[in-house]
């Protein structure tokens, strides 16, 4: 028998699986593709306590339909597979290497916080996404189309109860608010409070395929919510959102000052 050659480079192969595999099942955590998975484990030991105590007819079985295993697996993982990759996606290596539109920090900033306030203390519900680097094209079409300068006012009036653009959530690109009463993906996590209502599930499910951060203001309560990165944050005061926000809009406007690009540099997408 030939001596392993054990080489440094094995430690990085090792150290990548690992960590993909650590991370994968992390992100995974309260689907219900940990359901599937532990379905697959079960079909896997199957098969190899089979093929060790000789089962022809299972092992026959395993062999012919493999293939259509596989295909079933992809069909069967892919909002799991699609989710995964797009957080890979948006990790802080990969991010500096993305563009997003600068915004007016003030008076964007403080805007949004205004509008925030006002409908906490009065109870209105609300659902606000603030877009960053991941487009947001699939949920604006199922909205209607605004196309206006962000302002605390208007905010307020498409969340007003008698309003009928206020059944849904307000999609942010830069200082405009370009959708309203648009329909979001309802996560179906385990690990969230089963007394939320769909405003925050629609928030959180937000979050989980995408960058956004996702405001919630609860009508039975006025507790302010942040959804980002498929975790919800309750209990915010203005003070702290206000703080969330401005730091999102350091976090883009050093992304571009690191590549050496200015505001003027950078051509404000068309919407």
């Amino acid at each position: 028998m030939m001596p392993i050659e054990f080489r440094w480079v094995d430690l990085i192969d090792i150290f990548t699986v690992t960590v993909f595999i650590y991370y994968s099942l992390l992100w995974l955590q309260g689907t219900r593709a940990m359901t599937l998975i532990r379905g697959l484990i079960f079909l896997i030991f199957v098969y190899a306590t089979g093929r060790f105590i000789g089962l022809y007819t299972i092992n026959w079985l395993f062999e012919k339909f493999a293939p259509a295993i596989a295909v079933m697996l992809v069909v069967l993982f892919q909002p799991e597979l699609r989710r995964t990759l797009e957080r890979f996606g948006r990790g802080r290596l990969l991010g500096l290497f993305s563009l997003a539109p600068v915004r007016e920090g003030s008076y964007y900033v403080r805007s949004v916080v205004r509008a925030v306030e006002q409908l906490a203390e009065e109870k209105i519900g609300a659902l606000i996404v603030i877009e960053r680097m991941m487009g947001m094209t699939e949920h604006l079409e199922s909205g209607v189309r605004l196309d206006a300068y962000l302002s605390t006012e208007l905010l307020l009036s498409i969340f007003e109860p008698r309003s009928p653009l206020h059944d849904g959530a307000v999609i942010v690109q830069g200082e405009r608010i370009i959708s309203a009463s648009c329909l979001l993906p309802i996560s179906d996590s385990r690990l969230l409070d089963h007394r939320l209502g769909t405003r925050h599930r629609a928030a959180v499910g937000l979050s989980e395929v995408s960058d956004a951060l996702v405001i919630v203001v609860s009508e039975k309560t006025g507790i302010i919510s942040v959804a980002e990165n498929g975790n919800l944050i309750r209990h915010l005061t203005s003070e702290l959102l206000e703080e969330k926000l401005f730091s999102i809009y350091r976090m883009e406007k050093s992304r571009l000052d690191l590549f050496g690009w200015g505001h003027g540099k950078i051509k404000r997408a068309q919407y």
